[in-house]
């Protein structure tokens, strides 16, 4: 099993650069960084982790730009998106994003997506909040066109294009492995349609009823790529708590990555909790 960290950069916090350093140096496995292009100051939205939205989701650098900079001056750690919203990304400059990224790093990025929870943050770029998970796979399955096809055109009902030129392609192949995000009813068929991964979230403050269902859609995702004849699923925790019995048990359930999030602070503040997870994980490995 790996373990990596996940932090807002913000103008107020560590930056990326000297974040990424830190995680390389502590023998940790990958960085993934947050996506908000901006955040509505009113919203009817209900944010899932209490009343109060924290300064991070305002104030966060662009996750591209963060992640650009983590691969500049690392070798080793993965480099993730967590999660990017697809649903408010171009998908033709998205694409380009991420494969310049992969061509910067030497194949070291994983692209987590998702459809997000901000509604009001979705319409503000033009979308319809209710059909947001199909233009999510359309937007998808364009960019895996653009990554895989030296010509590459797609037709769909809200992305579409005909015989366009992109590079540079992708390190990795086909493409950047694409860890699904979410835990709603239907996102193992999202998983399974489009994703080479899954990432759910195991923390759900404040409510901790569904726990069981979480370690059942993991092991409905074994039993269903058994059925497909596929190989088991990479699948990556976010929320993940600092419970050694917690992480036996998701080791034992199939997960094979497991994120700890950082509190957004100066370097001093993020290096002592960064000291703290990496004393912690000896004790787990």
């Amino acid at each position: 099993m790996e373990f990596g960290v996940t932090m807002f950069a913000t103008d107020f916090s560590m930056g990326p650069a000297d974040l990424a350093v830190a995680v390389e140096e502590r023998g940790l496995d990958a960085l993934f960084i947050p996506d908000h292009t901006h955040m509505p100051a009113r919203r009817d939205s209900a944010f899932r982790f209490g009343e109060d939205l924290p300064q991070d989701y305002v104030r966060n650098l662009d996750m591209f730009v963060g992640l650009a900079a983590a691969a500049a001056v690392t070798k080793r750690i993965r480099l993730g998106t967590g999660i990017c919203l697809v649903v408010e990304r171009d998908p033709i400059v998205t694409a380009k994003e991420v494969a310049s990224l992969d061509h910067l790093s030497g194949g070291r990025v994983d692209f987590g997506v998702g459809g997000g929870w901000n509604r009001e943050e979705m319409e503000n770029h033009g979308g319809d909040f209710s059909r947001r998970f199909k233009l999510l796979r359309e937007r998808i399955e364009a960019m895996q066109a653009i990554w895989t096809q030296d010509e590459a055109s797609y037709s769909g009902e809200f992305v579409n294009f005909e015989h366009i030129w992109s590079w540079p392609k992708p390190v990795q192949k086909p493409h950047p492995p694409i860890f699904v995000g979410g835990d709603a009813p239907r996102t193992l068929d999202r998983v399974m349609r489009y994703g080479d991964g899954w990432i759910p979230m195991i923390a759900d403050h404040p409510e901790k009823s569904r726990e069981a269902e979480r370690f059942e859609m993991l092991a409905e995702l074994c039993r269903r790529t058994d059925d497909a004849g596929r190989p088991p699923m990479p699948i990556t925790t976010f929320g993940t708590p600092r419970d050694p019995a917690m992480i036996e048990k998701l080791r034992a359930a199939g997960v094979t990555r497991c994120i700890f999030g950082l509190k957004s602070a100066p370097a001093d503040d993020v290096l002592r909790r960064l000291d703290r997870l990496a004393k912690f994980l000896e004790t787990v490995r």
